[in-house]
């Protein structure tokens, strides 16, 4: 190994525990917030592709009042036509609601989960990964409204 090639390799290895140290001191030392944003995860996500959203035609439910709209009262059976691909079903209500679905892969297990509305205001949102033709239960008391987004 050349002269010059140590330098660099102990240049190298410099950076990369100056990188750690920075790392470990910006470490907010909390759990962290799942529904927060993080930019350059939303950027990576954006070019690597990222899971699509549930195109809205291939839901039905009873529940319809248009495409993409439900009136939700007590329970709804939304019936998701097969995505050719891991998607994701996104609903969006000014209210708290509850869906629940059969986890995607080979899982045989179903999740569920109470959705509220975002004390900034913008309502509640539920993200459901769907890979195959599936059903999610989504339950309401008192009626509301909800939208099967595309973002």
């Amino acid at each position: 190994m050349t002269g010059r090639q140590k330098v660099l390799l102990v240049a190298l290895g410099v950076l990369v525990a100056i990188l750690f140290v920075v790392a470990v001191g910006a470490g907010g030392g909390d759990r962290g917030d799942p529904s927060a944003r993080r930019g350059l995860v939303d950027l990576l996500g954006r070019a690597g592709g990222g899971a699509q959203a549930v195109d809205p035609a291939t839901v039905d439910a009873d529940c319809a009042e248009a495409a993409g709209r439900l009136a939700v009262d007590g329970d709804c059976e939304l019936r998701v036509a097969d995505p050719g691909g891991l998607r994701t079903l996104i609903l969006r209500g000014p209210e708290a609601f509850t869906v629940e679905a059969p986890a995607p892969g080979d899982a045989e297990f179903t999740v569920e989960d109470d959705v509220t509305p975002a004390d900034d205001g913008t309502g509640a949102v539920a993200r459901i990964a769907v890979d195959r033709a599936t059903t999610v239960r989504v339950s309401c008391s008192g009626g509301c409204p909800i939208t099967i987004a595309r973002d």
